[in-house]
């Protein structure tokens, strides 16, 4: 079957323009006097740990946090139903429990006295799986709009029906990222294993008519391209279908390989759509300087689908999980814990002996 017909909704590069700036001004919209004064300590914080210079080898003892994080990652579910094969999701490879994100959970994370709400800026609504399979995501989201959070998520698209389409729109989420990797079938599938292009630009088509049909300028959509091997040579045409088809947005990202060599059909022949490079003996090694610093890491956490907190978006099996938090008030005291304490440590005295960290984007070109 031939994917659906573009929509005339042809965007301008001016047009697209403005999007993106009334997206980014939408997320300092949280912003007020307490929220303002805590990213100010975090970021204060984060300079006096990356200058906390060397003594004998190693870095002096880290200050104590003295802030709140400012974003968070919550993840609503870690079901999916495509077999990509780079994702823990696809390969059904967890060993830790898997399952869905009561509504419930989010709230007393978020609400009250103790609540996140009262310092958080912004909420990404994604870990592992594919959110829309949560049958609650749109009450996840409108849990983060009271508090008065921008909110995010990413999808791959393939249960967004006209109906569900009008529901995310009310729901007043601010990103909706739509994974869209390849301009035909057989580049798409290469990578999104058991997936298929005609539902996400249907996906696509429903969600600009909402927009449309509903008056509303959110969400911000966006076309999130994973540039590998076996798509490489139609990112041209990926950049005019985004315009075509009306998306607020274009981006491109580099993909995380688990093992990259020679003949891996992931990676890519043009060196700039890669992170990775040969080392002088010849072995594919991440193109990272791996600083013993992580901004990622110090700003903001990552919370699973039962209240595991763990420290980044890297950590997919929750091997470094802090501690489980049933509310706010139990997250704040694992954010300065002991244990919270010595991996933040350990990040800026010796980053690359944190397995994760290996393979991390941070200080690497994730966006070509």
């Amino acid at each position: 079957m031939a994917p659906p017909p573009a929509p005339r909704a042809e965007r301008t590069d001016l047009s697209r323009g403005w999007a993106k700036w009334r997206d980014r001004r939408a997320r300092f919209a949280p912003l007020d006097l307490r929220k303002l004064a805590n990213a100010t300590a975090l970021w204060r914080g984060f300079r006096a740990a990356d200058a906390g210079g060397k003594s004998n080898g190693s870095r002096a003892m880290l200050p104590p946090m003295q802030a709140w994080p400012m974003s968070l990652s919550v993840e609503p579910t870690t079901s999916c139903n495509l077999r990509c094969p780079e994702c823990p999701s696809g390969l059904r490879s967890f060993s830790r429990p898997t399952g869905m994100l009561d509504p419930d959970r989010l709230s007393a994370l978020l609400s009250g006295p103790e609540g996140l709400g009262r310092d958080l800026v912004y909420l990404n609504l994604y870990f592992q799986g594919e959110p829309y399979l949560n049958p609650g995501m749109d009450e996840l989201v409108a849990i983060g709009k009271r508090e008065g959070l921008y909110v995010s998520t990413s999808t791959n698209a393939h249960h967004i029906t006209p109906e569900r389409a009008e529901r995310i729109i009310k729901s007043g989420i601010d990103r909706l990222i739509i994974s869209i990797d390849g301009a035909d079938q057989e580049a798409y599938s290469a990578y999104r294993v058991g997936g298929k292009l005609e539902k996400v630009l249907e996906a696509t088509r429903h969600i600009m008519d909402a927009k449309k049909r509903l008056g509303r300028r959110a969400p911000h959509v966006v076309w999130q391209f994973l540039v590998v091997g076996t798509n490489e040579h139609q990112l041209p045409t990926m950049r005019q279908m985004a315009r075509t088809w009306g998306v607020d947005e274009f981006v491109v990202k580099t993909a995380q390989l688990d093992a990259p060599h020679d003949d891996h059909p992931l990676l890519t022949q043009d060196p700039r759509l890669r992170r990775y490079d040969r080392d002088p003996s010849g072995r594919w090694v991440l193109r990272n300087p791996m600083l013993d610093r992580c901004w990622r890491m110090w700003q903001g956490a990552v919370v699973t689908w039962d209240g595991q907190v763990v420290p980044c978006c890297f950590d997919k099996d929750a091997t470094h999980g802090m501690g489980r938090a049933e509310d706010g008030a139990a997250f704040r005291q694992i954010w300065h814990s002991d244990a919270y304490h010595a991996f933040r440590e350990s990040v800026f005295t010796h980053r690359a002996g944190i397995d994760m960290c290996r393979n991390c984007s941070e200080g690497t070109e994730v966006w070509a």
